[in-house]
């Protein structure tokens, strides 16, 4: 009775910890580089201030500082239009004999310039033609395709209100600010509008990049919630976008990396099964329980990831001593130096290493593991991170044989990365708003993960579809 009280206790002990650790402590493993950088950027600034005073007080002044900012200050890009101003003297002849002076060379210094976004109108002006001997009809051009027929945007515009929107987390309330101050009224519903139509513009491509990720031999699967107004309510309902992704890039793989969204109201096993309909390979998951449904059918194998694996035991280290917690994240590290060292290497390069060097680590921490388990509390936080781990060890385990598995589930969650932080700064106002948001989010990401510039390629896929776009040449729209 006193044992089972005492193991009791020490539960509720970790169940606090995690909870002041959730509510207090840091939200991950390691500070985000977002937030590091905000408090980096504080630092070089006060560090930049205090070297302004410094060069203003000496006596060389500005050449002290202009050699300063010689060092590792970048390059611009030779892309970038060059405007050249002529600083010259305005006396060519020599003081001492008079004599004209010869040009001997110059000094070249190159600075960027920024000129502020400006709207222009852009007027088509389509003339009428007749004939003056007979009296039947008008000559005149077809009017160009429009995305918004009858609106008032380009296609550009309309484009860069999306990657406002999707890419830099300015919801449409803050844009329509931003217009107004250049004069351009804008109600936030007309933006709304032409958010909408362009999403059903781009549903074909969205469908098509799932339906080619579908095609993929190993892909990552991870869902985060998406907060959707829920009008009957009068507050937000919780829906869930689901992120599909593949990236071969760390085994060297040609297939370009992309991530489709896909929108859905609830968490439902159901769910993936319809997404990933005709899927068969590898899907590398969390330990999500749902995902396991979707193995059952035999055609999908599951890769479980090792960074959640190893936050159950950081949650347990990262309060106070804890020697059995702390030793797992030992035996975990060692598998992530290997993986770093073969980084880049071909899939059986990859496999031969990892054969040789990472199979007898898993034997070992299996080993480890069930000896653990066995001596300490059933009920406690420890035992639950070990029987996390040793019920997922096949999948866990399924990166050894295969040089195309990754070790963890990070791709994934890096491409869900940019849906947190539009989630705080707004939500969608409906299902179909949800939808539109997958649907934009998937070019716009994957447009990121392929080094495309969102703004120029929307620019371009929208244009050619209102231009009549084949639908068998789709391929040729995708990011």
């Amino acid at each position: 009775m006193l044992l089972a009280e005492r193991c009791e206790s020490e539960r509720l002990r970790q169940i606090i910890k995690e909870l002041q650790r959730h509510r207090f402590g840091r939200r991950a493993e390691t500070l985000p580089e977002d937030q590091m950088l905000l408090g980096l950027e504080d630092v070089e600034q006060v560090a930049a201030y205090g070297e302004t005073a410094q060069d203003v007080s000496a006596p060389e002044g500005r050449e002290v500082q202009a050699g300063r900012r010689r060092v590792n200050r970048g390059a611009l890009p030779a892309h970038l239009p060059r405007i050249e101003v002529v600083v010259d003297i305005e006396d060519k002849t020599c003081p001492c004999c008079q004599g004209e002076l010869h040009r001997i060379g110059e000094d070249r210094s190159e600075r960027l310039d920024l000129v502020p976004a400006q709207f222009r109108i852009l007027v088509t002006r389509r003339p009428k033609y007749a004939c003056r001997a007979c009296e039947d009809g008008v000559m005149q051009a077809p009017a160009p395709a429009r995305l918004i027929e009858g609106g008032l945007p380009t296609e550009a515009t309309v484009a860069q209100v999306l990657v406002s929107k999707y890419a830099d987390h300015l919801p449409l309330y803050r844009q329509a600010q931003i217009y107004a101050r250049q004069g351009i009224e804008l109600d936030r519903s007309t933006l709304a509008d032409w958010v909408g139509q362009a999403a059903f513009h781009l549903r074909p491509l969205h469908e098509r990049l799932l339906g080619k990720l579908r095609r993929r031999p190993k892909l990552f699967a991870d869902e985060t919630t998406m907060p959707v107004l829920d009008p009957g309510r009068g507050r937000t309902k919780t829906g869930q976008l689901w992120a599909y992704a593949a990236d071969d890039q760390p085994w060297g793989g040609a297939d370009p990396p992309g991530v489709a969204y896909v929108y859905a109201p609830d968490r439902k096993a159901d769910r993936p099964i319809a997404h990933l309909a005709g899927f068969k390979g590898i899907l590398q998951v969390d330990g999500y329980a749902g995902y396991g449904k979707l193995a059952e059918r035999g055609d999908v194998q599951l890769a479980f990831c090792w960074s959640h694996m190893r936050r159950n035991f950081y949650e347990l280290a990262a309060p106070g001593p804890a020697p059995i917690a702390g030793e797992a994240l030992k035996h975990i590290a060692e598998f992530y130096a290997i993986e770093k060292d073969i980084r880049g290497r071909s899939a059986e390069e990859r496999c031969l290493v990892r054969q040789q060097k990472s199979r007898p680590l898993a034997e070992a921490f299996e080993q480890w593991l069930r000896a653990k388990l066995a001596l300490i509390s059933q009920k406690g936080k420890l035992a639950d991170a070990i029987r996390y781990a040793l019920s997922r060890w096949e999948g866990l385990t399924r990166f050894i044989d295969d040089g195309h598995i990754e070790l963890d589930n990070n791709t994934v969650e890096r491409s869900i990365r940019p849906i947190t932080l539009n989630r705080k700064n707004a939500f969608a106002g409906s299902d179909g708003g949800a939808e539109h948001w997958a649907i934009i989010a998937s070019l716009v990401e994957t447009c990121k993960l392929n080094d495309v510039d969102p703004l120029a390629y929307l620019t371009d896929a929208l244009t050619r579809i209102v231009n009549g776009h084949p639908n068998n040449e789709i391929d040729h729209l995708l990011p």
